[in-house]
């Protein structure tokens, strides 16, 4: 098996083992420019959960000591779970795929 393949898969499947550290470490690390893209794009779909946490966090601020502040925070916890969950599915899919590339 060739090692930009096994690089470019564990880069998506880092999210189950150091999800930022992996994926930066190849990006500068590796010569090949395939490697280097699934590297950027592992890292960036490790990103995306964390943007649902400003939201919650604005949201229950804004406000505070009110039923819609908790509402909010709630909901913005739901967002993060569910997008968590959706992450690390196409992380794995990704992964496989970037193994079996031709």
């Amino acid at each position: 098996m060739d090692t930009r393949k096994i690089l470019s898969g564990l880069c998506y499947f880092s999210i189950f083992f150091a999800p930022f550290l992996f994926p930066i470490v190849v990006y500068f690390v590796a010569d090949d420019s395939i490697t280097k893209e699934h590297a950027k794009k592992a890292l960036l779909s490790h990103l995306i959960p964390f943007a649902a946490i400003p939201i919650a966090m604005l949201g229950a601020m804004a406000g505070a000591g009110s039923d819609a502040g908790f509402v909010i925070a709630i909901l913005g916890m739901g967002v993060y779970g569910i997008l968590s969950v959706g992450v690390i599915i196409w992380n794995v899919v990704k992964g496989i795929k970037a193994i079996q590339e031709l």
